[in-house]
């Protein structure tokens, strides 16, 4: 087995490949890792053949189905997600083969609704099920204490002691456990029996994470989350620094239309001086009127530089092949000590 553990913050994935095969499966991919996944699968010699997911994530941006697409492989979830993108569901007992690894899947619904853990010779990947020195939440859609205590007490505690678990976060910096080890100090396992473990469980008053609504949102549905919005339109737009716009306004050059795209009320509290005021949300209804010529050399510009970078791509999109984003944003103009002018431009 060739084996690769990717740590990103708490999340943790997991690159599995076949050595005699060179094939691959890589479980409970984080969106931001994405070229790291390729670059250790290429190092290693390993084609991936298909992208797991344990759950539907909460507290990270998966990244199976932008793999899936990249790679042309499937996506591969328990039976009760409800994600649309899932080219395999797969049930209770049921493997997936590798090459010559097997697989198999052990439905484990407490964490959410579809949370399985993934069995493969000595090693349990267990998802948010069973984590090191805890278990997973059930206060997040589809959580049910109650599954929880029977997966964890009737199915995965009764495997074998000495199997290795790999679970999809650790907080502290921890690698793998055991069944055995996590057994006798788990904290959470000690509540052996269920009437204790679900008080517990239900009173465990956890913060909610970072991005709930947002992960959940692009994990169920495929959808896309505001990172990945802003790196798309980042790869297709070029940007000028603060200093070359500054030259550029000090020579009194016409050549360049600065569009700040905030609202207007924020324009005209400061803005960059000679710049004109198109807010992004009415930027597709007004631009045939406001920038009739599609030829000219156009900077947007917004508070932080992230508004301004989605409004040029959309300039691009639209034909003005000439748009370009300010690096930086008006914030770091001001904090630069470059020229601002109030009010509105003659």
């Amino acid at each position: 087995m060739i084996f690769e553990q990717i740590v990103t913050g708490g999340c943790q994935s997991y690159l599995v490949g076949c050595s005699e095969t060179s094939a691959a499966a890589l479980i409970d991919p984080e969106i931001s890792q994405i070229d790291h996944y390729i670059a250790l699968a290429a190092r290693d010699g390993l084609r991936i053949r298909y992208l797991i997911d344990t759950h539907t994530h909460a507290d990270h941006f998966s990244a199976t189905r932008q793999l899936a697409r990249q790679l042309g492989v499937p996506v591969v979830m328990h039976q009760a997600s409800s994600a649309p993108f899932v080219d395999m569901r797969i049930g209770d007992g049921e493997m997936i083969i590798v090459g010559k690894l097997r697989f198999q899947a052990i439905h484990t619904p407490g964490h959410t609704r579809d949370s399985l853990c993934l069995r493969v010779e000595d090693r349990l990947f267990t998802g948010d099920t069973l984590l090191i020195g805890a278990t997973g939440r059930t206060d997040l859609p589809s959580g049910d204490p109650e599954a929880l205590y029977d997966s964890l007490f009737n199915r995965i505690l009764r495997l074998d002691p000495d199997l290795k678990v790999f679970p999809a976060h650790d907080y502290k910096g921890r690698q793998s456990s055991t069944i055995g080890q996590e057994i006798a100090t788990n904290p959470r396992l000690q509540k052996r029996e269920r009437a204790e473990f679900v008080e517990m469980m239900c009173n465990l008053n956890l913060s909610m994470p970072t991005h709930v609504t947002e992960a959940l949102r692009t994990n169920m549905s495929g959808g896309k989350s505001v990172a990945q919005l802003l790196a798309e339109a980042a790869a297709c737009v070029p940007f000028m620094s603060l200093e070359v716009l500054k030259s550029h306004i000090e020579a009194t050059q016409d050549d360049l239309i600065v569009l700040d795209v905030r609202e207007r009320d924020a324009y005209e509290s400061g803005h960059i001086p000679g710049a004109w005021v198109l807010p992004r949300g009415q930027l597709e209804l007004r631009v045939n009127q406001e920038l009739p010529d599609p030829t000219r050399r156009i900077l947007t510009c917004c508070e932080l530089g992230y508004v301004s970078t989605l409004a040029a791509s959309t300039l691009r999109e639209m034909g003005f092949l000439h748009t370009v984003a300010l690096d930086g944003g008006m914030k770091a103009w001001r904090e630069a000590g470059y020229p601002v002018k109030a009010g509105r431009e003659p």
